[in-house]
């Protein structure tokens, strides 16, 4: 397993689960599968209802915090100083931890005030140890100069990235700023059956899902995939016994449209 470091220094693996939509019928048996199989890293958020499932699935391990590593987002009713200090410590709560891994603040919105209200309490989080890293989720350039007189500045930014929407044109900013980006929906919601990469999988005998993964393990961008599937999380965590080139890392990157699954962050707000 390949493992990424972020600027203060605490690494992460570049492979994690994503459990968006996992319900708790499903989640103890991901959750067992995706560990036996080597996951590390389970994402999750308040939005996504699931925290208190995945806090019992990974207590079901019945293995040591230190084994396991948990990223969870803010939801945006809860952004603002106090409202966050608090929504924290209730994920806390049903997380069954005594830190995060990894804080994000789930989605920048319009309201620069309550962006920095919020990100003042990250700092409090990160500086008491109750978040390991500190960052955001689906912010543009603009929203992330709205932290750039902020004490300390954000460690990841995990971002909508497929082969339609890439997301390149941020990358160069993120790299300067040693922010480390993380794709959401790697996959495209399954829209990943393109003749490119089709001839892809051909060549290094993959499937179009190992191809499109390891093009972002190859951008040096974490991904966390999700499944409920045994055979699909061992299929997205094979991704180390090839490499792509760099030609075809370009050619991929050409498959870009610009077309979102969800709202863009730049005109949106929840």
């Amino acid at each position: 397993m390949k493992n990424i470091t972020f600027y203060n220094d605490v690494s992460m693996p570049i492979i994690g689960l994503g459990v968006f939509r996992i319900d708790k019928n499903q989640m103890n048996q991901a959750i067992s599968s995706a560990y036996d199989i080597g996951y590390r890293h389970f994402d999750t958020a308040q939005m996504y209802g699931n925290e208190i499932e995945l806090g019992f699935a990974l207590k079901e391990l019945k293995v040591n915090r230190a084994d396991y590593l948990i990223t969870t987002k803010i939801d945006n009713v809860n952004q603002g100083y106090e409202s966050t200090l608090k929504a924290f410590q209730q994920s806390l709560k049903d997380l069954q931890t005594d830190y995060i891994d990894q804080l994000l603040i789930h989605w920048p919105g319009q309201d620069p005030k309550r962006t920095l209200e919020t990100w003042k309490a990250f700092g409090k989080i990160y500086d008491e140890g109750l978040a390991r890293v500190i960052g955001v989720s689906n912010f543009t350039i603009r929203h992330l100069q709205i932290l750039d007189y902020s004490n300390i500045k954000p460690m990841s930014n995990q971002i909508e990235r497929n082969l339609l929407q890439n997301e390149n044109d941020i990358m160069p900013y993120l790299k300067a700023q040693n922010i480390i980006p993380i794709a959401w929906s790697p996959l495209g919601r399954g829209n990943i059956h393109f003749p490119f990469i089709e001839e892809l999988a051909e060549k290094y005998n993959k499937t179009a899902a190992q191809i499109v993964l390891r093009w972002n393990i190859d951008s040096d961008v974490m991904i966390i995939p999700k499944s409920i599937h045994a055979e699909r999380q061992a299929e997205n965590f094979d991704l180390f016994a090839f490499e792509l080139n760099q030609d075809e890392i370009e050619q991929i990157n050409k498959l870009h449209t610009g077309e979102r699954i969800s709202f863009d962050p730049e005109t949106y707000d929840f």
